[in-house]
């Protein structure tokens, strides 16, 4: 069934459009928005999950192969092909993904010379956000152009930080491009909220960096809290979001909490 069939669960609330940024890599940006777009979609949510990372990892963690696909986001930032086309049904009733291949790396430099730049990509979301309860997009690791496209597009952020040192080393260079971005291209854009990855509850340090963050952001810290597990961890080589790969599993309850704070934010 097309992605026009599923009706939104939220028809008359403006849709959500969230960008899943921390211009560190291994933080869980994709593991984040193939889980929690998932838990959205079990709940009835409708979802479209915009894979903006050349590495291309939300892709592959819901099982699209990418050596089959005829086209990716770059065709749409690039070429002007129309994203309906691009949009990949998952296994997850009522979510959807734009997938992203290597293809994408080039844009970074191929954007450089392209009139309106920064507004290419909310163009891209502005043709079919009213079509879903929430658009997520997965951002490269890095604030370049393809991130900054990211931030244009969004309304506002979602912040994963690992749970080990220097987890708040960068995050002041992205708020600062996120003040940037407010001030000139969006100034609607806000912080949604902070997500705690990788804890491992067996760790003083762990626990640490959880009071540093909160001190830091405050209330804009979610209450859930992503476990360490191998089930999260495994899921992806098997195409799968934790949820799907193991039901019962500490990491799928923490996406499913996390997904009923998204909601209850609005």
């Amino acid at each position: 069934m097309g992605f026009h069939e599923r009706k939104r669960h939220r028809p008359d609330a403006p849709t959500r459009r969230i960008a899943i940024i921390n211009q560190k890599g291994g933080v869980g940006k994709s593991t984040t928005a193939v889980n929690l777009s998932a838990a959205l979609g079990d709940l009835g949510y409708k979802v479209l999950v915009v894979d903006f990372d050349p590495q291309g990892n939300t892709t592959s963690g819901y099982g699209i192969e990418k050596e089959n696909l005829d086209a990716c986001v770059y065709n749409a930032l690039m070429e002007n092909v129309s994203v309906e086309d691009l949009i990949v049904e998952t296994q997850v009733d009522k979510v959807y993904v734009v997938p992203a291949t290597i293809q994408l790396a080039g844009a970074e430099i191929e954007l450089v010379n392209t009139m309106a730049r920064e507004g290419r990509l909310k163009e891209i979301v502005d043709s079919v956000a009213d079509e879903f309860d929430y658009v997520f997009i997965d951002c490269p690791p890095s604030l370049g152009l393809l991130t900054i496209n990211s931030l244009v597009a969004a309304d506002s952020l979602l912040i994963p930080i690992q749970c080990e040192y220097y987890a708040l080393e960068g995050v002041t260079k992205l708020l600062e491009s996120m003040r940037m971005v407010r001030d000139r291209l969006n100034p609607d854009l806000e912080i949604f909220g902070v997500l705690m990855t990788m804890f491992d509850s067996r760790t003083t340090l762990s626990k640490q960096v959880v009071d540093e963050v909160r001190s830091y952001f405050k209330d804009k810290v979610f209450k859930s809290i992503i476990p360490r597990s191998v089930k999260i961890s495994e899921a992806p080589s098997f195409g799968m979001p934790v949820t799907v790969y193991a039901r019962l599993n500490k990491g799928t309850l923490a996406y499913r909490s996390l997904a009923k704070e998204v909601i209850a934010r609005g």
